[in-house]
């Protein structure tokens, strides 16, 4: 563990900075913005930062809303991730303004000492975690290519220093029929939403199949012009999601068979186009577990993981994939009031006890990759449990 007195400074340099902090996360929150597009978030991360003196890359990573505040350029080098985008209609129901304003009070607090500690310390802004997967354009840019270990928190309704996330795939179905008169000549058309509806339901029949833990859900985008019409045109989306990379393929083979049977009933065609997702996090067991010591020294003990709460997917994962990096979860609710994608936990996301966590999140934050830099026993234990997942 590193001395008491450098945590002390930590703690202290994030508490002289919360009043910006708190209005970094209170602007975000105000302002929501979609995937690729967080454009007054990212500047406003970038003021703050070179406001205190730390120069930032924007554009980074050949995306016009990622960024890079770095202090150092030799010796080990970690790194601290934001997020800012917001949820269509729900603006920032996952919380990911108070991720972006503790990532960057984690990294001024971490730039005022990284010169004695002898590493170097990076601050990346990555767009569109809800969709898009901006991390993983960022990790295909090289951004990540010298980092020695990554972290981010996620708000959540516990405190849970290690929690698994799913891995996920995304498919698109268009269905193309016959249309015709639906009252005329209904017997000369095909209708494109008979089979996309009947996939929902042969996909559902073979949830009896799916491991524990798979998640398949989708959502019909088009399903037809007038009522007066059999559809030619259908589409649907679905979401295939498992803690495995080969059950996720499994299944998504499954759901792809469904609408293929399908649209052979209904005597129509479908053309499947498959989005990229992300992999399943594997969190880091040492940096966790350090991770998990300096939130119990800041008054959070938390468990490892709670199977009694679901999961969901992050790009972090496929961080978790390139570097070995941690994904913790901290409460900003009481168990069970709101969880993430509900309206309760965007107000949860601009209240006093969740500008509170993520103060705590980002002291603890300061304090592991302060670690990681002083402590080359650390960094060793992290890479060898890496190494051996790193291909997986």
């Amino acid at each position: 563990m590193i001395d008491r007195e450098l945590c002390r400074r930590l703690d202290a340099q994030i508490e002289q900075q919360k009043g910006e902090v708190i209005e970094l996360a209170r602007q975000i929150h105000g302002a929501p913005e979609l995937a690729f597009n967080e454009h007054r978030a990212s500047q406003w991360i970038a003021q703050l930062c070179e406001r205190h003196g730390y120069a930032t890359e924007r554009p980074f990573g050949g995306l016009e809303t990622a960024l890079r505040a770095r202090v150092g350029h030799t010796g080990p080098h970690v790194a601290v991730l934001a997020e800012y985008d917001a949820l269509p209609e729900l603006g920032h129901a996952c919380g990911h303004n108070l991720i972006a304003a503790g990532a960057v009070g984690a990294f001024l607090a971490l730039a005022s000492v990284a010169s004695e500690l002898g590493g170097s310390v990076s601050l990346i802004g990555t767009p569109a975690e809800e969709a898009g997967g901006g991390k993983i354009r960022l990790i295909e840019a090289g951004a990540f290519g010298d980092v020695d270990a990554a972290m981010m928190f996620h708000p959540f309704d516990r405190d849970l220093v290690a929690h698994p996330t799913l891995a996920t795939s995304w498919l698109e179905m268009t269905f193309h029929g016959r249309p015709a008169h639906a009252a005329i000549a209904p017997h000369d058309g095909a209708s494109a939403l008979t089979a996309c509806m009947d996939t929902f339901r042969l996909v559902d029949g073979q949830r009896v199949h799916f491991r524990d833990g798979v998640r398949v859900h989708g959502i019909i985008m088009q399903g037809g012009e007038a009522v007066n019409i059999i559809p030619e045109r259908a589409v649907c989306q679905f979401s295939v999601r498992s803690f495995d990379l080969g059950e996720m393929a499994r299944v998504r083979a499954i759901v792809e068979r469904c609408a293929r049977a399908a649209a052979m009933a209904s005597d129509v065609e479908v053309v499947i186009v498959a989005h990229q997702g992300y992999r399943n996090m594997r969190n880091n067991g040492p940096i966790a577990e350090r991770f998990a010591e300096h939130l119990a020294a800041l008054g959070r003990p938390a468990l490892m993981t709670d199977p009694a709460v679901g999961t969901g997917s992050t790009d972090m994962g496929d961080v978790s994939y390139t570097v070995p990096a941690i994904h913790p979860w901290i409460a900003i609710c009481d168990v069970g009031e709101a969880l993430c994608h509900q309206r309760k936990f965007a107000e949860c996301a601009v209240s006093e006890r969740g500008f509170e966590s993520m103060l705590v999140a980002a002291k603890a934050m300061a304090r592991t990759c302060a670690e990681l830099l002083s402590d080359p026993d650390l960094r060793d234990s992290a890479a060898a449990e890496f190494r051996p997942t790193q291909s997986a």
